[in-house]
């Protein structure tokens, strides 16, 4: 999440990938374009669009409507004219489940991208995957929504077979941190807090897992409501318990003020947390006090890729008014999975899509398995759980009121 860094998770994608390697096809009727027609196929998008997270889902749906406009003046579907649809979450469940009950009421819609939430992922799968419509989620990293609630066991199961996503997974996330910790910055006790919102309490376990199994001591733990914004009580108990730093499972308007009371009440290591606190907002909240966190995030800093700068170039010359943030580029790349695999069905349908949309729809969540391209944030495919095939990491740390890299890599067991 964050503020001109575009996560990308690969290291050498070829510069002109932004158009990416999409063949022409042909769709037909209600299921997209009849030959020699030209018609519209809607792809579904989910995000905030308002409230406290609404920068990381502004930054989603202009990456997405980058790419279904790139398509359409690329004709990288032959017959077919791609369009977005956009609807708010606001970051609440509730309202995610409602929004992807509308679109696949919609016989127009063939796929959806979103949401950015874990917990409103949970709430929209059942949904997509009882109308056999493919969902890829930008970044979702909770790993029970591929994996199933029993994956810490090492008993895998994939519950729905049409959500894929883009972005890596807290399994592999919350470990990376704890061995830079411990192994690197050589600190060896840790106050844990989480928000108890599926992605924090999930993030703030595997890296306390993993710092234990290190050798570190957890010297207390607590929970907070991130809707409130006064930590004190919290932040007192971090002070006296006297670690040398904090680690928050959570997203940055709680980080933030978080970090902010547990250093005026005398922390006086770091505040450490994933993807959800790598972000400019959360410089701003946290001010002088944010210097020195760390955040964690999917993939590799945006300067490493040729194909990155392309998607940056291309993002500015379209005119959005807000920055894409570093879920852009998995949007932009979510939003072409859908689109290429809509090109795999009309190709193996002598260039027609179904007549029928359920169809075509089943088609297309059945072809995403094994779509692969080099995109926006490198190599682009899905394992046998739905989760991107590209593991690699980045560390990024406050200094001088910007988040700047310190570590790239693959998490090691």
């Amino acid at each position: 999440m964050r503020h001109r860094s575009l996560l990308i998770l690969t290291t050498a994608v070829a510069a002109g990938s932004l158009t990416l390697t999409a063949c022409g096809s042909r769709g037909d009727n209600s299921g997209g374009g009849s030959s020699g027609d030209s018609k519209t196929l809607t792809i579904g998008l989910d995000a905030p669009l308002t409230g406290d997270l609404s920068a990381l889902g502004q930054g989603i749906k202009n990456s997405a409507d980058l790419a279904v406009k790139t398509a359409n003046k690329k004709k990288t579907v032959e017959g077919v004219t791609f369009k977005l649809e956009a609807l708010d979450d606001a970051g609440q469940p509730a309202s995610g489940q409602t929004n992807a009950t509308k679109l696949v009421a919609d016989q127009k819609v063939v796929g959806a991208v979103g949401p950015l939430n874990s917990n409103v992922g949970q709430s929209m799968q059942k949904v997509f995957d009882k109308a056999g419509m493919v969902e890829v989620s930008p970044a979702n990293t909770a790993p029970e929504l591929t994996q199933g609630t029993a994956w810490r066991s090492g008993k895998k199961e994939r519950p729905f077979k049409t959500y894929f996503r883009t972005s890596t997974t807290d399994a592999i996330q919350g470990p990376y941190a704890a061995q830079y910790m411990y192994n690197e910055k050589k600190l060896k006790k840790v106050y844990v807090i989480d928000d108890k919102k599926t992605y924090g309490k999930g993030l703030a376990a595997t890296f306390r897992d993993e710092f234990e199994k290190l050798g570190g001591k957890v010297v207390g733990t607590d929970h907070v409501d991130p809707k409130e914004k006064d930590f004190n009580a919290v932040a007192n108990k971090v002070a006296k318990a006297k670690p040398d730093f904090v680690y928050y499972g959570g997203e940055y308007p709680a980080g933030a003020p978080l970090a902010d009371q547990a250093k005026k009440a005398g922390l006086k290591g770091p505040v450490v947390g994933g993807d959800a606190l790598f972000s400019a907002e959360y410089v701003k909240l946290a001010k002088k006090n944010s210097e020195g966190d760390i955040a964690s995030s999917v993939g590799a800093p945006l300067e490493t890729l040729d194909s990155a700068k392309t998607f940056m170039k291309a993002y500015k010359a379209a005119g959005y008014k807000l920055p894409y943030e570093a879920y852009g580029g998995y949007a932009y790349d979510a939003t072409w999975a859908i689109i290429q695999a809509v090109k795999a069905v009309a190709e193996k349908n002598d260039g027609k899509l179904p007549e029928d949309m359920n169809e075509t729809r089943e088609q297309v969540a059945e072809a995403m398995q094994d779509v692969k391209f080099d995109g926006v944030s490198g190599a682009v495919g899905f394992d046998e759980y739905g989760d991107t095939t590209n593991k690699q990491l980045s560390l990024y740390e406050v200094k001088d009121g910007e988040h700047k890299p310190v570590k790239t890599g693959t998490f090691k067991d």
